[in-house]
Formats: C-alpha cells, sequence, structure tokens
C-alpha cells in the first residue's frame, strides 16, 4: 500500500504577490499626483476704492552706483531718514515707492526699506512692468 504522507505547514511566506500589489498603487499614486494641485490660494478680494490712492507716492531712487535721491537731491542716510519722517508728519497716509536700479545691491534696497520701517512710513517698491 501506498503510504500517505502528511503535509507539513508552510511556515514561509510568499511576498511576491504584495510586492505585486505595491507597483501598482505606486504607479497610480505617480500617475494621479501631478494632477492634483495643492498649491491654489484663493485671493481676498479688494474694493477699488481700497487699491485707489489719493496722492502719487513719493519715489525714493536708488542709483546704479549707490546713491540715494529723494525728490531728484542726493542725501546721505541721515538726511533721507530726516525728510521722510517731515513727510510722514505732513502727510501720513501718503505711500513711499522705492525705485532702485536693477544693478543695485540687495543691501542698499533693505536699508532704505529700514529707514522708511524706522520713520512709520508706508513702502513699497516700484517695478518695471514686463512686456
Amino acid at each position: 500500500m501506498a503510504r500517505l504522507r502528511k503535509r507539513r505547514a508552510m511556515n514561509q511566506i510568499n511576498v511576491v504577490p504584495y510586492i505585486d500589489v505595491t507597483l501598482v498603487l505606486l504607479v497610480i499614486f505617480m500617475v494621479t499626483a501631478p494632477m492634483t494641485n495643492p498649491g491654489v490660494v484663493e485671493l481676498p478680494k479688494v474694493g477699488a476704492e481700497v487699491l485707489k490712492q489719493q496722492t502719487a507716492p513719493v519715489v525714493i531712487t536708488v542709483m546704479a552706483d549707490g546713491k540715494v535721491l529723494f525728490q531728484e537731491k542726493k542725501m546721505s542716510n541721515d538726511q533721507l531718514l530726516f525728510e521722510i519722517k517731515n513727510q510722514v508728519t505732513k502727510e501720513p497716509d501718503r505711500a513711499f515707492v522705492i525705485s532702485a536700479d536693477k544693478k543695485v545691491g540687495y543691501e542698499q534696497v533693505v536699508e532704505v526699506l529700514a529707514l522708511l520701517k524706522k520713520s512709520g512710513a508706508k513702502a513699497g517698491l516700484l517695478l518695471n512692468p514686463a512686456n
């Protein structure tokens, strides 16, 4: 008679199907990830009356050689701070913009911004719109 063998339980796990499922999920995520756009930010709407300024801003120009002009006059940082404070006391709502040459170092523009902040003025940067 044929001898019957008892089957022994396998003590190993076959991981090949799990690897296949993992690779399929990886491909699905790689395909769908670029379709989602998590970086979209809805900006608040501002009324036209807020955007409209009553007076033109005062322009502070920083030349390519580092000279600072305020109302077409060359000034040192101390003189500039004094003039800005005078303007702010006369017209507190008046804005100031910095118009700097593209060759001017970042540090020089930041120095002028610091003076504007120190005097309590509203400050911004004047940019050339792209064509």
